[in-house]
């Protein structure tokens, strides 16, 4: 069986086509800037070399996908003959908020239930929906499932997703730690356990989500007891461009200095801080790396801060598991940053942590990274939320 994986962003479509058999990639691409001038289709298949860019006018996520389905079946550039051998489609859905601890078959009523999260997700459910119909209209009779990143963490106890404000917020408005990157913190630690030859529900692990946006989660038993991103994935760590904790107090402080409004507030602490506010630099850790390697001050405290984060949360959730057997760094910087997965680990031997920096000397693929006598497993492992997200559609469709 194939099946068609969808994650759609507010002008953006990225896709993959996967051989459900060998667990191939077929296909993969990215549909930009739509609704804007100069969007543009990227596509690429498994044949060696066989990448296209197709340059046109794309008005919706309906022209969008209808591109991206002429690539999949184009005589030259595409990886089947005809549409009927697409058996399914998946779709990342960023927030399922209470309603949805698992994926689920697409029907009317999931639908309404998305509509309902849109508060909760205001920049991220809409363009997820948009994807969704246009698959509906284009695809009316192929199964579809949501996979949401916020369902992994649904097995969080109550005492670890309230928030100590007035009970009734919660009640009302569901103010409450929601947590995200689920597909990924879940996938990785799977697999952390398949390189370890353990069974997932006898490990305790923590698993470190590192790129523009970070998160880490806390994984006992196989299941999610915490994590650092909370009601929106403002909340945890420093990150790319987003403060991660701070006193809130600072919000109505620097409001009145600087004569924000909600908005203006709400786009400093998303768009304006993190790495990239520290450093004046970039929200690019490569761009910091380099300005720190070559004397800036400020971005080598930018990357101080975000590891002593990483650091502190590490600790805090070995405290809440009563231990660890195996921290795992993932996404763009936790597989590709060796200087950071080495200043995260340092100081954690009181722990039974300690790294092997020869071993630690690798970019993007699998690994054990730790000493043979380190209590503690470090491994890097490439996330890969597209194989889990066909992998949920599969055991929900077939």
């Amino acid at each position: 069986m194939n099946v068609l994986v969808i994650n759609c962003g507010s002008s953006s479509l990225k896709y993959q086509l996967i051989d459900m058999k060998t667990e191939n990639v077929l296909a993969k691409g990215l549909v930009e800037r739509i609704g804007i001038e100069g969007s543009r289709l990227k596509h690429e298949t498994a044949k060696l070399d066989d990448k296209v860019v197709i340059k046109q006018p794309i008005k919706d996520h309906k022209d969008a996908l209808k591109l991206v389905l002429d690539a999949l079946v184009d005589e030259k550039h595409g990886a089947i003959k005809d549409m009927s051998e697409i058996n399914a489609v998946g779709h990342r859905v960023v927030h399922g908020g209470e309603k949805f601890s698992g994926s689920v078959v697409i029907d009317d009523e999931v639908i309404k239930a998305l509509e309902e999260c849109i508060e909760l997700a205001p920049l991220h459910n809409p363009p997820n929906l948009m994807g969704i119909r246009a698959c509906q209209e284009l695809m009316p009779n192929v199964p579809m499932v949501g996979v949401f990143d916020t369902a992994f963490h649904q097995t969080m106890p109550k005492h670890a997703y309230i928030y100590p404000l007035p009970y009734e917020l919660y009640e009302k408005y569901g103010v409450r730690k929601y947590g995200f990157h689920g597909t990924s913190h879940r996938y990785v630690s799977q697999r952390a356990a398949e390189i370890l030859g353990k069974d997932i529900k006898e490990l305790k692990i923590i698993t470190c989500h590192l790129g523009n946006g970070a998160s880490l989660a806390a994984i006992q038993n196989g299941k999610s007891v915490d994590t650092s991103m909370g009601f929106t994935p403002l909340e945890g760590l420093v990150m790319g461009t987003r403060c991660g904790d701070i006193d809130p107090a600072i919000v109505t402080f620097v409001m009145e200095k600087e004569n924000l409004d909600i908005n203006g507030m709400n786009n400093l602490l998303n768009k304006k801080s993190g790495v990239l506010g520290i450093s004046g630099v970039s929200s690019d850790f490569r761009d910091i790396e380099e300005a720190a390697a070559n004397g800036n001050e400020r971005a080598k405290l930018a990357i101080d801060k975000f590891d002593m984060r990483v650091k502190k949360y590490i600790a805090a959730y070995a405290a809440v598991m009563g231990g660890v057997d195996a921290i795992v760094f993932t996404a763009g910087l936790g597989e590709n940053s060796i200087t950071n997965r080495e200043a995260i680990c340092e100081n954690l031997e009181f722990m039974g942590v300690k790294l092997d920096k020869e071993k630690n000397n690798i970019r993007g693929k699998e690994a054990v990274v730790s000493t043979e006598d380190s209590k503690v497993k470090i491994l890097v492992i490439p996330t890969n939320e597209e194989l889990m997200i066909a992998r949920d559609t599969i055991d929900l469709v077939k």
